[in-house]
C-alpha cells in the first residue's frame, strides 16, 4: 500500500461528532475523521488518549480502505453480537431493544467506580432478558488476578462463552488461564488489548495465554494485516470494532467476511448504540446479521454532524501526526 500525501488525505476528509444513546468509554459523543477515497470510504477514529504512534495504525487502516478497498469476501453476511455497556440493570432492556434479534450479547464489566455485584446484576439482567442468548463479558483489563478469579467464579453460572481481556499483560492472561484450568472453571480467555496494543500482536499466541484472539481492523493497521495476524496466530478469532461509525463497521465486516473461518459472532453491532450515524440507512444488523452492502457517508449527515471548528482542527492535526509516524516507520 502506497502512502498518499497528507494534503490529499485532508482534502478528502470530513470530521464528525455523533451522539450516542448511552455513555460508552466515558463519552456521550463519538468523533471520527472520515476519508472519501478513490476506492471507498475510510475511517480514522483512534480513542482520544492515543498518541501518534498508536494512532498511525488506525490511519493505515483508513488509507487501505479508502485507496485499496476491501479484500474479496468468502461469505455473504456476518453474525454480530449486541453490546451492553456498563449500565444499571434497569437499563439493560432499553439497550437490548436497540438491536434486532441478537443471538449473542457482550456485557461490559469491571468499569471504574463499579463493583462486582454491579457486574453480576448486569449480566443477570441480560440473561433474564435473553435466556437463550450466548453471553460473553469484556473487562478491558480492568481486574487484577485475584479480582478476575473472584469475578469469573461469580459469573461462571451464567454460562459465559468467554471472558475478554480480564487482566492486563500477556503474562497476566497466561497466569489466570492456568489457574482457571486448575480450578476446573471452563471459561475461555480472549485476548484483545494484548493483541492490538502490543508491539508484537502474535506474542499472546506464542505464550499460550489465550484460547482465542479479538482482532480489530483499525488498531491492527488494516484488514489485510489483521488477516495475516489471524493466520499466523493459529487461534480462533473474533472480529470486533472500536465504537466505529457505519464506515468503520463496514471495514470490520470486510475483515470478518474475508476470514476463512468465523466461529464466533462479531463485535460489529455497536452502530445500534449511536443516536445518529453518517450513513443512510445506518449500517446495523438485521436479525443478528450484517449484510455486505456498500456503505457510503451521506453528504447531508456529514454536514449536519460536522464537528466544531476547534475539534476539526484537532483531528486534522492528529491526522498529520499519525501520518508523520507512518512515514517515519517506513523509513
Amino acid at each position: 500500500m502506497s502512502l498518499p500525501a497528507l494534503e490529499e488525505i485532508l482534502e478528502r476528509s470530513h470530521v464528525v461528532s455523533l451522539p450516542l444513546s448511552v455513555r460508552f468509554r466515558g463519552v456521550n459523543h463519538r468523533e471520527a475523521l472520515l476519508i472519501d477515497g478513490p476506492a471507498g470510504w475510510g475511517e480514522f477514529s483512534p480513542f482520544l488518549e492515543y498518541g501518534a504512534q498508536e494512532s498511525s495504525r488506525w490511519l493505515a487502516c483508513a488509507i487501505e480502505a479508502a485507496w485499496d478497498g476491501l479484500p474479496a469476501p468468502v461469505r455473504a453476511s456476518v453474525p454480530v453480537n449486541a453490546t451492553v455497556p456498563a449500565v444499571a440493570p434497569s437499563a439493560v432492556e432499553r439497550v437490548l431493544a436497540r438491536y434486532d434479534g441478537p443471538g449473542t450479547v457482550k456485557v461490559k464489566v469491571a468499569e471504574k467506580g463499579q463493583r462486582l455485584p454491579d457486574d453480576v446484576a448486569r449480566v443477570a439482567a441480560v440473561r433474564a432478558a435473553l435466556p437463550g442468548a450466548r453471553l460473553r463479558i469484556d473487562a478491558n483489563q480492568g481486574w487484577d488476578h485475584d479480582q478476575a478469579l473472584a469475578a469469573l467464579e461469580a459469573l461462571e453460572p451464567f454460562g459465559l462463552e468467554y471472558a475478554e481481556q480480564p487482566v492486563p499483560e500477556i503474562e497476566g492472561l497466561a497466569r489466570l488461564r492456568e489457574e482457571l484450568a486448575r480450578r476446573g472453571l471452563g471459561i475461555k480467555i480472549a485476548a484483545d488489548e494484548s493483541v492490538r496494543k502490543e508491539s508484537d500482536p502474535l506474542a499472546v499466541a506464542r505464550a499460550g495465554a489465550a484460547d482465542l484472539i479479538v482482532v480489530k481492523a483499525q488498531p491492527l493497521g488494516g484488514v489485510r494485516n489483521a488477516l495475516r495476524i489471524v493466520r499466523e496466530a493459529g487461534l480462533p478469532a473474533v472480529v470486533s470494532s472500536a465504537l466505529d461509525t457505519s464506515i468503520g463497521l463496514r471495514i470490520g465486516a470486510g475483515l470478518a467476511a474475508a476470514l476463512p473461518e468465523l466461529p464466533f459472532a462479531c463485535g460489529l453491532g455497536t452502530g445500534s448504540l449511536f443516536e445518529v450515524d453518517v450513513a443512510s440507512p445506518a449500517y446495523v444488523a438485521v436479525g443478528g446479521e450484517l449484510d455486505l452492502r456498500r456503505v457510503v457517508a451521506d453528504p447531508e449527515l456529514l454536514q449536519l454532524h460536522r464537528a466544531s471548528p476547534e475539534r476539526e482542527r484537532w483531528w486534522r492535526d492528529r491526522t498529520a501526526g499519525a501520518h508523520a509516524a507512518l512515514l517515519s516507520r517506513r523509513g
